[in-house]
C-alpha cells in the first residue's frame, strides 16, 4: 500500500539517520548542531544542502494532504527526527526506547490504514 510505502520510506530515513549519528557522532554534530553561516530553506542554500533536502522531501511527499505545505511537511519531520536523535544522544532520552519513539514520530505521519 501507499501508506505502508511511505512508512517504510520514513523508517528507513530514520533508520539511516539514527546510524550516521550513532556510527560519525562528531560528523553529525559538526553537520547538524554546530551553528553555520549557511543560508538554509532558500533559494541561496549551498546545491548539496538542497539536495540533501530534496531527498528527505521525496521520502515525505507521499504523505501529503492536497495542497499542504510539503517543505513545511518535510522540515516538521526532520525536526521531530533530529530531536529525537539528538536528545537520545545527549542522554537525555534512554537510547533503549528509540526504536519505539521512532516509529511513534512516524505513526503520527502515516498513521495505519491510512492509504
Amino acid at each position: 500500500t501507499a501508506a505502508g510505502s511511505a512508512r517504510e520510506a520514513l523508517a528507513a530515513v530514520g533508520g539511516a539517520y539514527t546510524a550516521f549519528a550513532r556510527r560519525r557522532p562528531a560528523l553529525y554534530d559538526v553537520i547538524f548542531t554546530l551553528a553555520v553561516d549557511l543560508p538554509f530553506a532558500t533559494p541561496e542554500a549551498p546545491p548539496a544542502l538542497q539536495d540533501a533536502f530534496g531527498e528527505l522531501l521525496q521520502a515525505v511527499l507521499p504523505i501529503a494532504a492536497d495542497g499542504e505545505d510539503t517543505g513545511l511537511l518535510t522540515e516538521t519531520y526532520w525536526a521531530g527526527l533530529h530531536g529525537l536523535v539528538t536528545l537520545m544522544r545527549s542522554g537525555r532520552l534512554p537510547e533503549e526506547a528509540h526504536e519505539q519513539r521512532l516509529a511513534l514520530l512516524i505513526g503520527h505521519f502515516v498513521p495505519p490504514g491510512t492509504s
